[in-house]
């Protein structure tokens, strides 16, 4: 049993990300792509790589496909046919928790089924780049009818939204592009389509390296499924347990050597919204405090946040002004000193160059 305060593992986690020292690896080559780099907003996973990297975020060998809990995430290419069987669900219940819906009230008793009709109808509709609304239409047709829902806005039945893209990856899914002109395609040498899961346990191995020490409703809410399922699949033999301030959690037994001795936290970090760091559900020990927490984690438009020697300080939004430089409004949670202000402002020209402008300008709320 090891016993670690909050400190101690935010140290961890820190290091364990990559955040601690900038290295000069290409992207890919960042351990922290083994958990994926999630995309929010433009740009958000080049800032989320230049927190961690001085190279160029261009990497051919890394993709944006629909990943944990259906959102679209930054990934090697070759970690995707072991990705694809860790992500199948382990069983029906886990494919109902993920894609329980009031808007598809009945979808849940499909099961397993639902992902690989989804799935499948994915690998017959997606021959070539496809915009994501003329694929819908086409997936709609070709799926379940529990699987679908009655649109007002345009008097046609669509596929619920968290189904297909929970099973996006299975389908050979590649996301071209958000927003407005939402594009998607097929993947270069997608992987098979799943049979069963396979390698549940590294995947959640995975979470725990990065995100540890944490329990299985943390695992769970990461992938948008039930606690009881993930319970079902606990790895127990690899992780060692550690108490968090008295709170029981657990991590892989590799890195219990790291959460030991890795080294109190300094520096500075402009964080993307959803970055990695983020990505935790122990909410209340990566941000203590309810209203900080409000501000970090929004109902609809998350800011960025900034890491400040080991604690996430503040929150901040990027405004471009005009094509040279991108002005960055920080809120602070208390007073900074005069030497992390310089910090601060110093770090900034790291969220410029991920955007590709020559300068960044820093408001202080």
């Amino acid at each position: 049993m090891i016993d670690v305060d909050r400190e101690r593992v935010m140290a961890y986690r820190i290091v364990a990300q990559g955040l601690a020292d900038r290295s000069g690896d290409r992207p890919a080559d960042l351990p922290v792509l083994d958990l994926g780099v999630q995309e929010y907003t433009p740009d958000s996973t080049r800032v989320a790589l230049a927190a961690r990297s001085g190279a160029d975020a261009d990497d051919d060998r890394l993709v944006t496909v629909w990943a944990a809990r259906g959102a679209p995430h930054l990934h090697r290419r070759a970690d995707l046919p072991a990705l694809v069987e860790q992500l199948w669900p382990v069983g029906d219940d886990d494919a109902a928790a993920r894609i329980k819906s009031g808007q598809i009230p009945a979808a849940g008793g499909l099961g397993v089924r639902a992902f690989t009709a989804t799935a499948s109808a994915f690998r017959e509709v997606l021959t070539g780049p496809m915009p994501r609304g003329e694929a819908s239409t086409e997936i709609s047709r070709r799926v379940p009818a529990e699987l679908t829902y009655d649109c007002r806005s345009c008097g046609a039945r669509h596929v619920a939204g968290n189904v297909w893209q929970h099973a996006g990856l299975a389908g050979g899914v590649e996301v071209l592009s958000r927003g407005k002109d939402a594009m998607i395609g097929p993947l270069a040498d997608a992987p098979a389509l799943p049979r069963a899961n396979r390698g549940v346990d590294r995947l959640i191995e995975t979470y725990l390296r990065f995100l540890g020490p944490a329990g299985p409703g943390e695992v769970a809410r990461y992938l948008g499924t039930s606690t009881a399922a993930i319970k079902a699949v606990w790895p127990s033999a690899s992780l060692t347990e550690v108490r968090v301030d008295g709170r029981r959690a657990w991590l892989p037994a590799s890195a219990a050597e790291l959460l030991e001795s890795a080294p109190g936290p300094h520096g500075v970090r402009w964080l993307p919204p959803m970055d990695p760091l983020l990505q935790a559900r122990d909410r209340d020990l990566l941000v203590p405090g309810r209203e900080r927490q409000k501000e970090v984690w929004r109902i609809l438009g998350n800011p960025g946040a900034l890491l400040i020697d080991g604690e996430i300080a503040g929150v901040w939004r990027a405004r471009m002004a005009g094509r040279k430089r991108v002005d960055l409004t920080v809120t602070t949670f208390g007073e900074l000193t005069r030497d992390q202000v310089a910090r601060v402002e110093e770090e900034a020209a790291q969220v410029a160059r991920a955007r590709g402008v020559t300068e960044a300008r820093v408001v202080h709320e």
